[in-house]
């Protein structure tokens, strides 16, 4: 009762959560709204009607987008080739303009667990390392008492003392008796001890080079087939990976086949140019090398590590030989030289910064190198041995990565470089 003797009704609380006029409600009649809108049963019949709408448009809206997201990775996880499923991701991821995520988790997994300082080589290096011997079959018995092609000479150790083997090269493909691709192992410097990089050489005079595209890098439709099909492999005796995305500026340079070019090549880029005669050179694009009506391939990657037979002055600035500080990773890594009498020297390794590949392969006697590509699914270098089927060689990993060594006869995801004896 009031004061006046009239009974008042409580204040009803406001079905959008106000107090009532008359002042707070008693707390347990006081009822909070939990959503920002109102509930259904306060709305009209139409704006009911409107809200429904809404709402399934917006789930018909998620459900179509995360069925293309979904379709668009199943494609990416799909697609031809041997490559392994990380790598598939981080390619999709790159495709889609996120490549600044997938290079920070690379930077993350690095710090979290780097390469191991210290220690020694694994069994099976050691013995790889020992195997000095011809690691295809003998020389045929119709093989010149003096031969064209000589053994190098001993590559010195950069770890002090050598290992039984280690720098000692060895036959790795034969082209018409004569060794003309060599390999040897090194351990890549004093302090990564527990791992290999291998060396390989190829003679310029007795061998020809071959560029092949990418079914996906860098794409498009080209007379070479991004594979190496059994009617094209005799006569085969190597092979070895390209160089940084081209599609999405990661090479800072371009790509030429058969007429048709992907990116811009750039002059002062590093390039592997391909003449018609089937020679191959190394160079920077527009000083050493440029377009000619005999060249039918160019594969551009970042700039020269080595010139003129020594490692260049800025080999320390990391920024030049990867994404922020990439460069100065020891994550696995690849590139390849020339030395002055024009045979190739190619160089894989499983912890390699850019100034150990570089002292690497000037090492090795390259007078002119360049980076190719980086990190476990890439870099490659195989050689093949005919001597039971010369029209189906088999191949053979010179160091193992993640790829088996087949992955050039199927449908190759990147651009590579195949090697025929003369």
């Amino acid at each position: 009762m009031s004061q006046g003797g009239v009974a008042q009704r409580p204040a009803e609380p406001d079905p959008d959560g106000e107090e009532p006029a008359g002042g707070p409600a008693p707390a347990r009649r006081r009822r909070r709204r939990l959503l920002p809108w109102k509930h259904k049963r306060d709305l009209t019949p139409a704006r009911r009607l409107r809200r429904k709408r809404v709402v399934r448009g917006a789930l018909g809206v998620c459900v179509i987008c995360a069925g293309a997201l979904g379709w668009s990775i199943g494609q990416a996880l799909t697609y031809p080739g041997r490559d392994s499923t990380a790598a598939r991701l981080a390619e999709w991821a790159r495709d889609h303009e996120l490549g600044f995520v997938v290079n920070q988790l690379e930077d993350w997994q690095y710090r979290m667990n780097p390469p191991k300082v210290g220690g020694s080589l694994s069994r099976e290096a050691l013995a790889r390392m020992k195997a000095t011997g011809p690691a295809v079959g003998p020389a045929p018995a119709h093989v010149a008492a003096k031969p064209l092609v000589a053994m190098r000479t001993a590559m010195r150790s950069l770890v002090s003392p050598a290992l039984p083997g280690e720098g000692v090269y060895r036959t790795l493909a034969r082209a018409h008796g004569e060794p003309i691709v060599q390999g040897t192992y090194v351990r890549p410097d004093s302090a990564h001890t527990s791992y290999e990089a291998a060396i390989a050489w190829i003679s310029g005079k007795y061998s020809r080079f071959q560029l092949h595209p990418g079914f996906r890098e860098p794409g498009g439709t080209f007379d070479v087939p991004p594979t190496i099909p059994k009617d094209r492999r005799a006569g085969l005796v190597a092979t070895w990976n390209g160089g940084f995305r081209v599609t999405d500026g990661g090479s800072r340079g371009g790509f030429y086949l058969d007429g048709k070019t992907a990116g811009e090549l750039r002059d002062g880029a590093a390039s592997e140019v391909f003449y018609r005669d089937g020679s191959l050179k190394i160079g920077v694009w527009g000083r050493d090398v440029r377009m000619t009506p005999d060249v039918v391939g160019v594969r551009q990657c970042l700039e020269l590590m080595v010139d003129g037979g020594r490692v260049v002055p800025d080999i320390g600035d990391d920024s030049k030989w990867g994404v922020s500080d990439q460069g100065g990773m020891f994550v696995p890594r690849s590139g390849v030289g020339v030395t002055a009498q024009g045979d190739i020297i190619m160089v894989v390794g499983q912890a390699l910064n850019a100034q150990t590949l570089a002292h690497l392969m000037q090492r090795a006697g390259a007078v002119r190198a360049m980076p190719l590509d980086m990190n476990r699914a890439w870099p490659s270098f195989m050689s093949y041995d005919g001597s039971h089927d010369p029209g189906d060689p088999k191949p053979t990993n010179l160091l193992d990565f993640e790829d088996p060594p087949d992955r050039y006869y199927v449908q190759a995801t990147r651009d590579f470089v195949a090697v025929y004896g003369r």
